[in-house]
């Protein structure tokens, strides 16, 4: 049976990882598709309704503060002969992190804890005092998000003890944190009543809370110091940075092993969590306004980096993770159920982006002695380039799920219908996908460089690698068709080039695995209509038999893949084509209130005054948010201040 993931186009949230709350447009949390008050991966509370006098008020506004804060507007119709809506109601909804330590330790962490929280303020410009009874009700469950992703029924309603719940490794406290409310328990509904009187200028404060306490989340709130958004000359540059560095303080996240290394979690609500490929290429994108988030992914990845052969997890020595789970993940695919183990290694992209990552933290500023701590994980990494990435000694990367009941695609494009032939039919595996023999050129090429630099041997070994991965790519990925050549989306099982035109020939530019010509006829394509829909760089060429707009990764467009797209050209030298891109990607922000969505319909700007939402995506998420940083340096004029913000793209990183 088909999953109907909720949709989340039109729901507001604030976010403070591990935390989450999610309500409709309007600020009610109506036990509705993916609505709710989550800690980690589980709903704890599915509704929080709030009405004066047996009403809902009347919303007007959702202003948003920052990713932790949301107001919503209300009036309130207390007098019928008034016609101004002179009675407001302004409820401020927050959310906040922290961590459970245990007794007096600071280093003896056990779980994460949070708030979220609501301030209600009641203003009055009528003539006489009005007096007002205001309900909220909340309703507790036990679900999970899995179980919420494939639309599943409500989980199992939680009865409180006194206004508290219990359950798992969970609790969940209320608390009322101004006024005198009366709370009252109905089976897992728990409602609390204000009886309040507005007199004409004098506010009325109320309040209340739900403190969450997880004991056993294996993510931890992050410590450390916050990202700063830079400041440019271009105003709405600064609005979207401001807005991207708010959404991605949101997701710093820390896991138990490591406390002190932040990295990003992917996304909210669905992938709140360790990523190994989304938090890599997020913290790369980051570089220019802030090194740690590079540093503590590093660190947090090397520290579950691959020892062991293991199909189940597809595991193997010196491979970098795909994500992290507290139990396993049960998911339906188009074509069958994946039973995800709670620490995956199912990616192929992942341990050459770290290695790529570690180098240009290092040439950002990464201090030589973390840098060497790394030393020996890069090794390994490498190795697994040239021991267990080749799945049959062709030389090429590719994958192949073993399990039965693993991702079957596992690049970036990892759901089951991503890789397809030009008329639209399904490539079969093992793949090879074209961005991932880049990668691993690149990821030889700068990990040798750290190896000269470090006295480590093995330089000319990874640079030879190197060399032979662009003379094999040349010789078999090229296909050719009435616009002329272009790079194969992949080799199939039989090693034939997968000739569907995607956006993954953009990520060929600024590894370096391109000749001159080569790279100009990537930009060529890329930027040719049928690719690039005036907004960004569609995922599939509405030439190929299985476009569609809105389909995940065979028609929508990425924000993160265009800005991948645009790094590579700036790097290549193709600045005019940057900006072109870059300015898509401007409007595509200013039409989501400055918040870089995740992805997007694959219309074009042409027939489309606004994009179109996907309305599953993830909002905030990360990858989108730092693409910000690349968008800036496109559209930056040059002078120091690009030349800083071109770092993001390894462009100013020596390569």
């Amino acid at each position: 049976m088909a999953s109907e993931q909720p949709y989340l186009h039109n729901l507001s949230g604030v976010f403070s990882a591990p935390i989450q709350a999610w309500a409709d447009a309007h600020g009610q949390v109506r036990h509705a598709g993916a609505q709710g008050i989550y800690c980690g991966d589980d709903r704890v509370l599915n509704s929080a309704v709030l009405t004066v006098d047996g009403r809902e008020p009347e919303w007007v506004s959702t202003q948003l503060r920052s990713a932790k804060e949301t107001d919503y507007i209300y009036f309130v119709r207390a007098d019928a002969e008034v016609a101004d809506p002179l009675l407001s109601l302004v409820r401020t909804r927050t959310a906040e992190s922290g961590r459970v330590r245990a007794g007096e330790s600071a280093e003896t962490l056990t779980g994460c804890s949070g708030r979220v929280a609501e301030s209600l303020r009641l203003e009055s410009a009528m003539r006489e005092p009005v007096t007002l009874n205001v309900r909220l009700t909340l309703g507790a469950d036990n679900t999970t998000m899995e179980h919420i992703k494939q639309g599943g029924p409500a989980g199992v309603p939680v009865e409180p003890e006194g206004p508290a719940w219990s359950w798992r490794d969970k609790d969940t406290a209320l608390a009322l944190t101004a006024g005198n409310g009366t709370v009252s328990i109905h089976g897992s509904r728990v409602t609390i009543d204000w009886a309040v009187e507005v007199f004409p200028g004098v506010p009325v404060h109320l309040g209340w809370a739900v403190d969450l306490t997880d004991a056993d989340s294996p993510m931890l709130a992050a410590d450390g110091e916050p990202i700063v958004a830079p400041t440019l000359d271009n105003p709405r540059l600064n609005r979207l940075l401001e807005r991207s560095v708010s959404d991605l303080n949101s997701l710093r996240l820390a896991h138990y092993s490591h406390p002190h290394d932040t990295f990003l979690a992917a996304g909210a609500p669905w992938f709140f969590t360790m990523f190994g490929r989304d938090s890599i290429i997020a913290a790369r994108m980051l570089l220019p306004v802030n090194t740690a988030i590079a540093a503590g992914t590093l660190r947090a990845l090397a520290g579950r980096q691959g020892t062991e052969t293991d199909h189940t997890t597809a595991v193997q020595p010196g491979k970098i993770l795909h994500e992290v789970r507290r139990t396993v993940l049960t998911m339906a695919d188009s074509s069958n159920v994946l039973r995800l183990p709670p620490v995956y290694y199912g990616t192929i992209d992942a341990t050459p982006l770290w290695i790529c990552l570690l180098h240009d933290a290092w040439a950002a500023g990464m201090p030589d002695t973390e840098v060497e701590e790394l030393l020996p994980n890069l090794e390994d990494a490498l190795e697994w380039l040239r021991d267990h990435g080749d799945l049959d000694g062709d030389g090429f990367l590719e994958y192949l799920d073993e399990s039965g009941a693993g991702l079957v695609n596992q690049g970036w494009k990892d759901s089951g219908d991503a890789i397809r032939w030009h008329d639209g039919s399904l490539a079969k595996g093992p793949i090879a996908l074209a961005e991932v023999q880049a990668y691993a050129y690149e990821a030889a090429m700068v990990g040798a460089e750290i190896l000269d630099a470090f006295g480590r041997p093995g330089a000319a070994e990874w640079r030879g690698y190197a060399a032979a991965m662009a003379e094999r790519f040349r010789a078999q990925f090229w296909c050719e068709d009435e616009q002329g050549r272009y790079p194969a989306l992949a080799l199939d099982a039989d090693k034939r080039p997968v000739d569907g035109v995607t956006s993954n020939m953009g990520h060929l530019l600024g590894t370096g695995i391109l000749n001159e010509e080569e790279q100009r006829l990537v930009v060529r394509r890329v930027m040719d209509p049928a690719m690039f829909s005036g907004y960004g760089v569609r995922t599939l060429s509405t030439t190929n038999g299985g476009y569609w707009p809105t389909r995940y990764h065979a028609g929508a467009v990425w924000s993160h893949d265009t800005a991948l797209i645009i790094s590579g050209m700036l790097i290549d030298g193709f600045p005019d084509e940057a900006a072109q891109l870059a300015t898509g990607l401007l409007q595509v922000a200013e039409a989501n209130e400055w918040r870089l969505p995740e992805l997007f319909g694959g219309h074009g700007s042409d027939t489309m005054r606004t994009p179109v939402p996907f309305p599953a995506s993830c909002r905030p998420q990360a990858w989108a948010s730092a693409s910000s940083v690349v968008i800036a340096a496109a559209l930056t004029p040059v002078g120091p201040a690009q030349e800083k913000l071109l770092q993001a793209s390894g462009a100013s990183a020596g390569r």
